[in-house]
């Protein structure tokens, strides 16, 4: 009861793919007789062989996500393919401020020149995560001279 070449046949007849090709269950007797493509025409013009329908792909989520996003939902960070500043960009803003601040204070004679050295390295070094750490650490060694 195999109808491999039938439905190969009607596949071609149709211009579909054999597996869109729909053989009526009842009428299964008739389609396994039918050996040529005659046959097999008129058993598609009788409706015992039928090409099923084109499946698509449903919009339905992606018309939820759209209406949600509408809202402002799921734009939080996590949403987000790739951060607005880079990794370079931040440290160079952070250490540029660091070193015009290590460099005002020398000027300024709060701190001596071995210790303006000694913390640039550190800042090089990425010790500190802002100018107020900076601050507050020569503050707690003691190195904050007073006039």
């Amino acid at each position: 009861m195999s109808l491999k070449s039938q439905r190969r046949l009607a596949a071609e007849i149709l211009k579909v793919g054999q597996n869109r090709v729909w053989i009526d269950p009842e009428r299964i007797d008739e389609v396994e007789i039918a050996i040529t493509r005659e046959e097999i025409r008129k058993l598609i013009h009788e409706k015992a062989i039928q090409s099923t329908p084109k499946k698509g792909i449903s919009r339905s989520r992606a018309q939820v996500l759209h209406e949600k996003r509408k809202k402002g939902l799921r734009r939080g960070p996590g949403s987000r393919s790739k951060p607005k500043v880079s990794k370079k960009e931040i440290w160079m803003k952070k250490i540029r401020a660091l070193r015009r601040r290590l460099k005002v204070l020398k000027e300024k004679r709060i701190i001596t020149q071995p210790t303006y050295s000694q913390f640039y390295k550190m800042a090089g070094s990425g010790v500190f995560e802002s100018i107020a750490e900076l601050e507050r650490r020569i503050k707690a060694k003691g190195l904050w001279r007073t006039r």
